[in-house]
Order: C-alpha cells, then sequence, then structure tokens
C-alpha cells in the first residue's frame, strides 16, 4: 500500500504547533499535543450564487467557478443569442453571438470560448454553427461536418471536441459521430459506440467523457459511459442512475462532475464524481433541481464547480449555483429580513452604514402625503427620532452623511407641486436649517450622494420639469457645478464628492453617469431601465444597486458596479423601489418603498440587509486507530 508521501508527495512534519496554512488533506504530528493531525476532509456543498441576467435552458457553457461564460439556449420564447460573462459573483452581459440558438454545446474558457451545433424554429433546422468568443465579442468559423443539436462538447478553443447529439430536425435520429477541432476546422473521427442525444461531456480533445442521455430506437435512457483517448471511446463506469444528461459538468477524465440533469420520473437535485472508473453520488444537494442547465469546461475541476439556470421543476431557471469540495464552510451572499420601520413609506431619504442607518421624510400614504418622520436603525430594529423640520417627499434617490451627520436636500413640500429648496442637517438628535439649493428654485426627486460637508445634489425635478442642474455643498452653502448630461429625475446616488455614480433616470431610463467632482461623464447602461432604484450602498467602484421601478412595475433584481460594468447580484426577497439604503457592496440594508402590486397607497416598512459570501475553515483534527 502507498505511503502518506507517495500519495501526497510529501513527508509528515514534525510540528510544534498546528500550521496556519495548512492544506486539505494535509498530515503533521503536533509534539506538544503529542497527536497526528490533519487538515480536515472535504466537505461537499452548494451555495447559491447571483442569478443570470436572462434566465433560459439548453444553453452552453465555458470557463470556470470563478470566470464563466453562459451561451445560447431557450429563454421559453425565444431562442437566443444572449452571452454573459461570471467574475465568481456576478453575471455580466456580453456581446451576442451572431446566431441564435437552443440546444448548442461549448468548450473553452472565458475569454476563449467555443461554441457549436444547436437548433432553431422556425422553420425546424439543425444548426452547423461555430463561433469563437475572444473575451469581447463572437466571430463565425468553419462549421460542424454533421448539423445536430443536444450534443455535447469537451477541450478548448484550439483542441475542441464534439460528439453524439440529435442529427433530425423533426425526428429523434441520434448520431455517434465525433469531430475534433484545431482552431480553425471540424474533422471527422472514430464514432462513439452508440448515437445518443442529451448526454454530458467534459474533459480535453485527448481525455473525454461522454456518459448517459437516450438512444434509438424507442428514445431509450442510457446508463453508459465512454472515454475518448484522442483516437477512439472505449466503456467506462456506468452511471448510478437513469439517464443523466445535459446537467452541468465540469472537471477531467479521471475527477470529473455532472450536476443536475434528468432522472426517472423527473428533475435531479443532486451531483455525481467520476473517479476515472467509478461514479459515486455526492451527499451535497442542489436548492432547486435542474437540467439542460449550462456547466463548465476548460478550467474547471471536480472540486469546483458550478451550474447556471436550466429547467426546474416547474420553469425556467436563471439560478446559479457553486459546487465546492473544501474543508471550509460557505455561506452564500443574500438579503435577510431586518427589523420593520415604524412608518410605511416611499420616495424617501436614507444614510448611513449597517449596523448604523437612517431613514427620514417620504410619502405616507400616497402623493402629497408628506411626513417629517426620521427613524434610525441600529442592526436590529428602528426607533423614531426627533422629525424633520419640513415634512417632505421624493427625497428618494438621496444618501448624503451618516446616521449622525447626514443632509436631506429638497424634496416636494406640503402644497403639492412646491419643490423646495430647504435643505436640513442632522447631527444624531435633532434637524436644523442649512444652506439653500440655488438652482431650479427647489427641486425634488435629486440623486445625492458624499457628506454631509462635502454633498453633490445632482438633477431632480422642477416646476419646469427634469433638469440636469447639479450643485456642492461644503458645509453651509450650495455652489452651482457643471450640469449633468442629461435631464435627469429619480436616480440614485452613490459615492463622493469627487467620485460620484447616478443611476437611472424617471420613466425607466439605462442613463449611468459619473462623476469626477468636476464633469459628469455617461458610462455603461444599467442593465435594466429603472428609476427609483435603491442606492448609496458603497463606492462609485464599488457599489451596488437595488430593486426600482419601470412604469408602476417593480423589480427584485440587483446588480453590481466595479468602474466599469454591472454583474448580477442576489436578489431581493420583495419588488420595490424609491426607499431608504445605505452600506457597502457586502453589507448594506434598504427600508421602506414603493412595494408591489403598485398604487398610490403603496409605502411599505419592510427592510432588507444584504451579507456577502462568508467562509469558515474547518479545524483540523486528530488521526486515531478507532
Amino acid at each position: 500500500m502507498a505511503g502518506y508521501n507517495e500519495i501526497k508527495g510529501l513527508r509528515v512534519k514534525y510540528l510544534s504547533a498546528d500550521p496556519s496554512n495548512a492544506e486539505d488533506g494535509q498530515v503533521w504530528y503536533n509534539s506538544t499535543s503529542g497527536n497526528l493531525r490533519v487538515q480536515g476532509i472535504g466537505l461537499e456543498s452548494f451555495t447559491s450564487s447571483s442569478p443570470l441576467n436572462t434566465a433560459r435552458y439548453f444553453m452552453a457553457g465555458a470557463g470556470s467557478q470563478t470566470a464563466a461564460l453562459s451561451f445560447g439556449g431557450d429563454a421559453s420564447p425565444p431562442y437566443t443569442n444572449a452571452s454573459e460573462e461570471y467574475n465568481g459573483s456576478g453575471w455580466t452581459n456580453t456581446s451576442s453571438m451572431n446566431t441564435a440558438r437552443t440546444s448548442l454545446a461549448g468548450a473553452g474558457t472565458s475569454t476563449a470560448g467555443l461554441g457549436f451545433g444547436g437548433y432553431f424554429s422556425p422553420p425546424a433546422s439543425n444548426k452547423n454553427e461555430t463561433e469563437e468568443y475572444n473575451g469581447s465579442s463572437w466571430s463565425e468559423q468553419n462549421n460542424l461536418g454533421t448539423a445536430r443539436y443536444r450534443l455535447a462538447g469537451a477541450g478548448t478553443q484550439t483542441a475542441g471536441l464534439a460528439f453524439g447529439g440529435n442529427a433530425g430536425a423533426t425526428s429523434p435520429t441520434v448520431s455517434a459521430d465525433t469531430e475534433e477541432y484545431n482552431g480553425t476546422s471540424w474533422s471527422e473521427q472514430n464514432n462513439l459506440s452508440q448515437g445518443r442525444r442529451q448526454l454530458g461531456g467534459l474533459g480535453t480533445q485527448t481525455a473525454a467523457l461522454a456518459f448517459g442521455g437516450r438512444k434509438q430506437p424507442g428514445n431509450v435512457d442510457v446508463t453508459d459511459t465512454e472515454e475518448y483517448n484522442g483516437l477512439s471511446w472505449t466503456s467506462g463506469g456506468a452511471l448510478p442512475q437513469i439517464s443523466r444528461g445535459y446537467g452541468g459538468t465540469s472537471g477531467t477524465q479521471t475527477a470529473g462532475l455532472s450536476i443536475g440533469g434528468v432522472i426517472a420520473p423527473g428533475i435531479y437535485n443532486g451531483a455525481l464524481k467520476y473517479d476515472g472508473s467509478t461514479w459515486s453520488i455526492s451527499p451535497a444537494t442542489l436548492a432547486t433541481g435542474t437540467n439542460e442547465g449550462s456547466g463548465l469546461m476548460s478550467g474547471s475541476t471536480q472540486s469546483a464547480g458550478m451550474v447556471a439556470g436550466g429547467y426546474g421543476p416547474s420553469s425556467v431557471l436563471g439560478n446559479t449555483e457553486e459546487f465546492n469540495i473544501t474543508t471550509s464552510t460557505f455561506t452564500a451572499a443574500a438579503w435577510s429580513s431586518g427589523g420593520a420601520l415604524g412608518t410605511a413609506r416611499y420616495q424617501m431619504g436614507g444614510a448611513g452604514d449597517l449596523p448604523a442607518g437612517l431613514a427620514y421624510g417620504g410619502y405616507g400614504t400616497g402623493i402629497g402625503a408628506n411626513t417629517n418622520k426620521t427613524e434610525e436603525y441600529n442592526g436590529t430594529s428602528w426607533a423614531e427620532q426627533n422629525d424633520m423640520s419640513n415634512p417632505r417627499g421624493q427625497c428618494s434617490g438621496q444618501h448624503i452623511g451618516t446616521q449622525t451627520a447626514a443632509l436631506a436636500a429638497g424634496g416636494t413640500l406640503p402644497g403639492s407641486p412646491n419643490y423646495g429648496s430647504a435643505c436640513e442637517e442632522y447631527n444624531g438628535t435633532s434637524w436644523t436649517a442649512g444652506g439653500s439649493l440655488t438652482e431650479d428654485s427647489g427641486r425634488s426627486y435629486v440623486a445625492g450622494f458624499g457628506s454631509q460637508t462635502a454633498g453633490v445634489a445632482a438633477g431632480g425635478y422642477a416646476q419646469t420639469g427634469a433638469t440636469s442642474n447639479s450643485e456642492e455643498y461644503d458645509g453651509s452653502s450650495w455652489t452651482a457645478g457643471n450640469n449633468r448630461n442629461n435631464p435627469a429625475s429619480a436616480s440614485s446616488g452613490t459615492g463622493t464628492q469627487t467620485a460620484g455614480l447616478a443611476v437611472g433616470i424617471y420613466p425607466n431610463s439605462s442613463n449611468v453617469e459619473e462623476y469626477d467632482g468636476t464633469d459628469w461623464t455617461n458610462v455603461t447602461a444599467y442593465p435594466s431601465g429603472r428609476f427609483g432604484v435603491f442606492g448609496g450602498m458603497g463606492t462609485q467602484t464599488d457599489s451596488m444597486h437595488a430593486g426600482g421601478s419601470s412604469g408602476t412595475t417593480r423589480t427584485t433584481a440587483v446588480f453590481g458596479y466595479d468602474g466599469t460594468s454591472f454583474s448580477t447580484k442576489p436578489s431581493l426577497a420583495n419588488a420595490l423601489s424609491s426607499g431608504a439604503s445605505g452600506g457597502t457592496s457586502s453589507s448594506a440594508f434598504i427600508a421602506g418603498g414603493r412595494g408591489s402590486p403598485p398604487g398610490p397607497t403603496a409605502g411599505v416598512t419592510t427592510t432588507e440587509e444584504f451579507t456577502a459570501e462568508t467562509s469558515a475553515v474547518a479545524p483540523a483534527s486528530n488521526l486515531t486507530t478507532s
């Protein structure tokens, strides 16, 4: 039997204390305690992550758990050419494929991806198109020799492999064809031992795995596994369950992983591992069973896989779940319920960070029902404080200052339309008058950001309509600055006076602008045209933006901004817009707002708190003979 030295390539160390950075499976002798110690046994678990921008199934994937690519598929309806990149925490829309299709296969990485085959209807037709992705755009390449869909793939962009699939657009004809791609063209190779469709595939061009699927005649589910050595296919270990194909796949021929898929009579919510000869069932289970989702190819491993989208028990999914084998215990990033506001309201202002938040003003029971209520949050519950001097609504979009040093700029005062120029400062106890806005004779719904002594009030709604005027506050008075590029009402603000961000415009604009302390610059569009988005969570280059409205429709969608692009974040529990918010991109709160269904009395008391993903390393344990 091989010893520890042969297995790990390391000797057992003799140490006086446990190492601070032990690797999974590492063994050492602790001379102080007199124990032989080991760093854990890999724990297998799924962790939910941020959803796709476009929920779909029968798409293809490439990349790794921290740099993935998902493309094509069926959005039910229609078939789509959508393409998205994953950075380990969220999805970003990228340039679309040239040909919309479903049931295609993929290979490669997130910056060197390969998509091939597929299906489109109407008219019903198999696809032999091949496309390459270079990290920014897709380009057409030489076609597959055999047009087919529901096929499997493996390998890289310059050494790809296509096998199996359905070769008949309107009939269940299955294919055993195998083709290799050299970065330019496809060439026929030795076939699978049996034709099948909806099979799983993983590995490289010279060491691939094909498993599960359905064969003809009779559309029979199979458990067969075949291994490819770059020349021909040979039998491998059988699957422990029927028809385990078209789930997420990752890893290698000797350390493979299959997630989800189909198992009679329904959708599978587990994972299977292959060790080069035998399949075993993982103890980990998906939060939502899925099949026909996208998995990974080059760069992925058995111990760090994922599945995105697919078809669940009753609907098309946008879910993302990561699979890990590690001694660390992961807690997924998520929104959770916090303490309820004392007064239901919306179109209000907010400030602060967890666990010290602030909510002020807003409309109580409807437009015109202005309130001067102020509440402080301690991370558990809200407590009413001294009222503002002026009841005011449409403070939404403001996040200026902290719980003990906040600034309220403008708003709609009683006697609507009465767009106010009056500003107030909060010191943690009471409100006092500050310098008044100088532009537009008052305005509401401004995008506010910065601090009480270095704030910005940008855009908003004035007597004459939406405005682009922007002003800076120095702790006592406002000074006109350069205008925004667009008249902008109901934007949300984030950041500082010299590095700010304004997102969205009423009624449903995707406009985003950055402020550098002097000028405004249009930047990448918000993924979903919204106004009344919860802002104030983070900085100009690391922020989070939640909910919002498009017309009278609210959303649960949340996006993060890294200074260049937006990516998905875990969704809110409730569809909301136009409330108080604050914090950072990893620890934030939203409170109140306008809920769904829409209506003039839609103010809510809801509070939700966001916590980023965390992990904890399991402690080492003693090795014993028992």
